[in-house]
């Protein structure tokens, strides 16, 4: 008798169960105006982490200036049993280098994820991230998709020309030993910020980035497809640590 179906089965109902309690921790990052329409601009996904308090999202979906003049609030959306909810936040560490933000919110915590040991991932890994590809447009419902580890790659190609390089290609080179998730996996310019994580435990194992993407390995390939990057989750544990300023 063939065994293909049973274990089918189970790895799915062990993903089935892991994603519910993923999307608890799984958050929409964007800026809310009253007097703007649509109010609330969408940045990309974040996660919980730490003491429930923590956001951690990509650099590049938390804007640089904040119209607080007209009233405009960093935050996040947050599917609540009433609906969906808007937390403000508060920028606490920006990490330009590995794309990365740590944003804060204020009240009641919300329940983390925890942050694995990304020295422990091997290619040929299997990994899920969750997050919001087409933004908000559908809905509130994060989107989970399966990805496989790749390859642990430099985050730039080698240009083979002073015409390939800008100083943001400059400065990631400089970067010496910075890696990248190259993942089997399709990721849309909203999962920015999503993480990934083992299938089983939930354990997060990196963060879903397509700003590094479209900033260095792009340079040596034309239309990507298929292939999408993750930053390493060592980098989000030196984030967390990091004080602000």
């Amino acid at each position: 008798m063939s065994m293909i179906g049973p274990v089918q089965q189970a790895g799915a109902a062990t993903l089935v169960e892991t994603v519910a309690r993923v999307k608890r921790s799984v958050v929409a990052v964007g800026t809310y105006m009253p007097t703007r329409s649509p109010a609330l601009s969408f940045g990309g996904t974040g996660f919980v982490a730490g003491d429930g308090l923590t956001v951690i999202t990509n650099s590049h979906v938390v804007p640089d200036v904040i119209d607080t003049e007209r009233k405009e609030a960093l935050g996040v959306l947050v599917a609540t049993a009433e609906g969906v909810s808007f937390r403000p936040a508060v920028l606490e560490v920006r990490d330009r280098e590995h794309d990365l933000a740590r944003l804060r919110l204020s009240g009641a915590p919300l329940v983390p994820l925890s942050v694995g040991d990304a020295g422990q991932a091997a290619e040929g890994q299997a990994l899920a991230f969750t997050g919001f590809p087409l933004g908000v447009v559908l809905g509130l419902h994060p989107v989970t998709h399966r990805a496989m580890l790749s390859a642990i790659t430099p985050a730039v190609m080698p240009v083979r020309s002073a015409q390939g390089l800008n100083p943001r290609v400059i400065s990631q080179l400089r970067g010496a030993g910075f890696k990248l998730f190259q993942l089997d996996a399709t990721a849309y310019p909203g999962n920015s910020g999503s993480p990934l994580y083992d299938p089983e435990t939930g354990v997060v194992m990196g963060i879903i980035n397509m700003g590094m993407v479209k900033g260095g390995r792009e340079n040596a390939i034309t239309n990507p497809s298929g292939i999408s990057y993750a930053v390493p989750a060592q980098h989000i544990h030196a984030l967390m640590q990091q004080k602000s300023p």
